[in-house]
């Protein structure tokens, strides 16, 4: 993905993913945010329109243009235009996911078929589509599950990416979560904090969340919670640079215990405080806080 293009000026955000995946969404909120808009683009011609925005409002002007697979036989070409830099901007990939049982049941509501179902069944068209997606999908530079998102979620989401005028900053979200939940399949990282003893079990502590400074000092109390936090954060604080050097402006770090109430919670407030030491733009996010 061409970061570095040396002509790149405005932004090119090009948005693709599942049928279902809520891509018409996150085209309102980017032409809320200032955005050129363009939806249903065949990728042969992502070139042309970048030139004609650039001719006519100027290559300050952002652009978003949404790809799906309705573009048929053109969608192969989309892969190379992004890897070659033929728009000369810098770019950005989105790429949105879902389950497919959450997939099936959005389209079933909609009561629309999947552009690529044919004869057969809705899920053995999200089947074909995914495998035509999935060298974008891993190619990606924001990933976005929106298997929990309702739209306000989603569009906050898409407003945290880019409606800020620093867009060229990482960005960090760390998550906790519950294992018995699921993982966050948009994560760039996960870590298990199941080998710290749960406060679940003392009496006292079991109401109260790892935001509760008598739950966060005894999760960070037990053997191995300092060392794990001395090893494990300057890790993805190298990472973190890394990820700036090559043009990656979202990492997703997702901290998991059983329920996602009291060791993720508190690990994950102390990784993000010495994150955001380490000068990092670090948001916390608790999915399944409260979830019980």
């Amino acid at each position: 993905m061409p970061k570095d293009h040396p002509s790149a000026t405005g932004e090119l955000v090009v948005v693709t993913g599942m049928t279902g995946a809520g891509r018409s969404t996150v085209a309102k909120e980017l032409e809320d945010l200032g955005y050129y808009v363009v939806d249903n683009l065949p990728p042969s011609l992502l070139p042309d329109v970048v030139k004609l925005v650039d001719d006519g409002l100027g290559r300050s002007q952002r652009i978003a243009v949404v790809v799906d697979v309705r573009s048929g036989s053109f969608f192969h070409t989309l892969h190379a235009n992004l890897a070659q830099g033929a728009t000369g901007r810098q770019t950005t990939l989105v790429f949105l996911d879902a389950t497919d049982e959450v997939l099936v049941r959005r389209q079933e509501a909609a009561r629309r078929p999947h552009p690529l179902q044919g004869t057969g069944r809705l899920l053995d068209g999200l089947q074909r589509e995914r495998t035509v997606l999935a060298d974008l999908r891993s190619d990606a530079d924001l990933l976005i599950d929106t298997t929990a998102l309702n739209v306000h979620q989603l569009t906050d989401r898409i407003g945290e990416a880019f409606g800020s005028a620093e867009t060229m900053r990482l960005s960090v979200n760390v998550i906790s979560f519950g294992f018995k939940y699921g993982i966050p399949i948009d994560a760039d990282f996960v870590a298990d904090m199941r080998f710290l003893p749960n406060p679940f079990w003392v009496p006292e502590l079991r109401a109260g969340t790892g935001q509760d400074v008598a739950v966060a000092d005894y999760v960070r109390a037990q053997d191995g919670a300092d060392e794990f936090l001395d090893g494990y954060v300057p890790v993805l604080a190298r990472v973190a640079a890394g990820y700036l050097r090559e043009g990656k402006r979202f990492m997703r770090v997702a901290i998991g215990c059983t329920g996602g109430k009291h060791r993720s919670v508190a690990m994950s407030e102390e990784i993000a405080r010495r994150l955001v030491a380490d000068g990092l733009d670090v948001r916390v996010t608790h999915r399944d806080l409260g979830r019980e």
